[in-house]
């Protein structure tokens, strides 16, 4: 896979957000969109993939335990499909259960306060979920 991934863990409140490098291997905490209306969001977001010169995206799924989508699965997808209008990118969908509690985790072990944390988390968990996906895709030989 080449050029840049933007992933994105969507919230009700905030979008975290992570930057894969430009050859799409390594990802890194990139900021945190406070959601606003559908149209400032994407907007947003339209400006940032033109920026980083973004080729794809990634989406949080957030599923059950036991796999199954419910309706917060539900709202990621319509955004996501949303965003695909807004950018004329490829938009995927990753599985993202845990990457909060694992973010969360990793920001209590550095000794990051609850207000630290609150601002970081969305922005970490975006992260772990684009290098568990690019890692998988890493594994799979795929071109993108």
């Amino acid at each position: 896979m080449t050029g840049r991934v933007l992933g994105i863990d969507p919230g009700t409140v905030r979008i975290g957000l992570a930057l894969s490098d430009p050859s799409g291997v390594i990802a890194s905490p990139l900021s945190v969109l406070t959601r606003r209306s559908a149209a400032e969001d994407m907007a947003a977001l339209r400006t940032l993939v033109a920026e980083h010169e973004v080729e794809r995206v990634v989406i949080g799924l957030p599923r059950l335990m036991d796999g199954r989508l419910d309706a917060a699965a539900a709202a990621a997808q319509e955004f996501g499909t949303q965003l695909a209008r807004a950018i004329g990118r490829p938009v995927e969908y990753w599985d993202e259960r845990l990457t909060t509690v694992a973010a969360e985790r990793y920001l209590v072990a550095q000794g990051k306060r609850r207000r630290q944390r609150r601002a970081d988390v969305d922005r970490m968990a975006a992260a772990l979920l684009l290098q568990s996906y690019l890692d998988y895709r890493g594994s799979r030989g795929s071109g993108g």
